[in-house]
């Protein structure tokens, strides 16, 4: 028998599994921010907290540290191509939950106000996969 396979769900959590990293994650998808704007976005997260959760984030390649002040040293923090990836989850994370909220709202097209719709489409086959293809999803 093959050696069973992490789940990527599994993976994924080990690397940013926490509430507070992702609420980081979300609040660098409008660019980058300083220490105390990050604080100030995410509310009732602690100084340390937010301090280790940064380093980690940083050690798994998804934020990245950029000083603006050498003394003392201040750094900037912005999101990294791995982090931007993990925006996308983060959304539809977000989504699901306003979907099941009567005081969150889903994310909004600008242009007209629709609720946005977040959906699985196979490339190559051109087609969306839906709830009722479920059979069709899988991971290797």
């Amino acid at each position: 028998m093959p050696p069973q396979r992490e789940s990527p769900l599994a993976t994924a959590l080990e690397r940013v599994g926490d509430r507070w990293s992702l609420l980081i994650v979300d609040a660098l998808l409008t660019g980058p921010k300083r220490f105390n704007e990050l604080a100030e976005a995410i509310p009732g997260i602690a100084p340390n907290i937010l301090s280790a959760r940064l380093k980690h984030l940083e050690r798994e390649t998804i934020v990245l540290a950029r000083p603006y002040l050498k003394r003392p040293p201040r750094f900037s923090y912005e999101l990294s191509g791995a982090g931007l990836g993990l925006g996308s989850a983060v959304r539809l994370l977000a989504h699901w939950g306003a979907s099941r909220s009567d005081s969150a709202d889903p994310p909004r097209h600008d242009a007209c106000g629709t609720p946005m719709e977040t959906r699985w489409y196979c490339p190559t086959c051109a087609r969306v996969v839906g709830d009722s293809d479920e059979a069709d999803l899988r991971y290797v």
